[in-house]
């Protein structure tokens, strides 16, 4: 079977504090992260920037910092950059798509998350998806609700995405998108519907990860996610491990699977992605 590209989600957008103190949040914190990741196996990271006092960032400079880092310790390695709302003014979401990442996430409709709205109002999907499109960055769709996949494909139809798009269903958030096998089959069944060729990944929240990582491997996908974004703790007893030590647990997932872990270059030719 095809290689498993392994996404690796370092930071988020909560606070680092006690509950999740190996959250790294300065740019050489996350560049050492990532790098620890890449070597465990992950092909892809998932990048949130943060202030000197841990709240989230839209800046470019710091957005470049890591990437740059990135690109110098981890050869090959897919950059995404968030566009992510938590804790962001919306006219400063798209603001380091010129930077070309290899990929930018892009909501493509508003969610109840536990204590707010993340909104995504149509013009600033479309806006954040003609920006993309503009600097040659790969979204991938972020799936919380059925609805997505319908505001996907309408994008689509006004020539704001390809048809081969990559598209990820994020399950197990409060209020949001129940981490149910039945519903990844039923969202699996919709994506096929309207995208017929696109690729796709999952992703499980807290307790949900590694559940979620096995139903996506059982059916083929071409992607997981892992990382302190998702899941802060790996149990009730311990705190948070590296970012590196839950690749390493996507990586047994995998193999036990009977499938192996992609490496930067078949990721980005699963992706379509141009080669770095």
């Amino acid at each position: 079977m095809k290689p498993v590209i392994i996404a690796v989600a370092i930071t988020g957008s909560l606070p680092r504090k006690a509950d999740n103190p190996a959250v790294p949040i300065l740019p050489e914190e996350q560049i050492r992260s990532t790098a620890e990741a890449f070597e465990a196996g992950a092909s892809l990271v998932h990048i949130h920037v943060r202030n000197d006092d841990e709240t989230p960032s839209s800046s470019p400079e710091r957005f470049g910092i890591v990437q740059a880092g990135i690109q110098r310790l981890c050869p090959g390695m897919i950059v995404q950059f968030s566009t992510g709302g938590r804790g962001r003014d919306p006219s400063q979401r798209g603001s380091s798509l010129y930077l070309r990442p290899d990929m930018a996430s892009l909501s493509t409709g508003s969610v109840n998350f536990p204590s707010i709205v993340y909104e995504n109002q149509p013009p600033l999907v479309e806006q954040l998806a003609t920006q993309m499109k503009e600097h040659e960055v790969l979204p991938e769709i972020e799936i919380f609700d059925l609805s997505h996949l319908h505001g996907a494909r309408r994008l689509a139809d006004k020539g704001l995405l390809g048809e081969h798009p990559h598209i990820q269903f994020v399950m197990g958030v409060k209020n949001a998108l129940p981490a149910e096998e039945r519903l990844l089959d039923l969202m699996l069944g919709e994506m096929r519907t309207l995208f017929p060729h696109a690729t796709w990944s999952a992703c499980g929240i807290g307790a949900n990860q590694s559940t979620v990582m096995r139903w996506a491997l059982v059916r083929g996908a071409d992607g997981i996610r892992t990382g302190l974004e998702d899941n802060i703790r790996l149990s009730k007893q311990r705190l948070a491990a590296s970012n590196a030590e839950l690749v390493a647990q996507a990586v047994a997932e995998i193999r036990l699977a009977g499938r192996v872990p992609a490496t930067p270059a078949e990721a980005r030719k699963t992706l379509g992605l141009r080669s770095a």
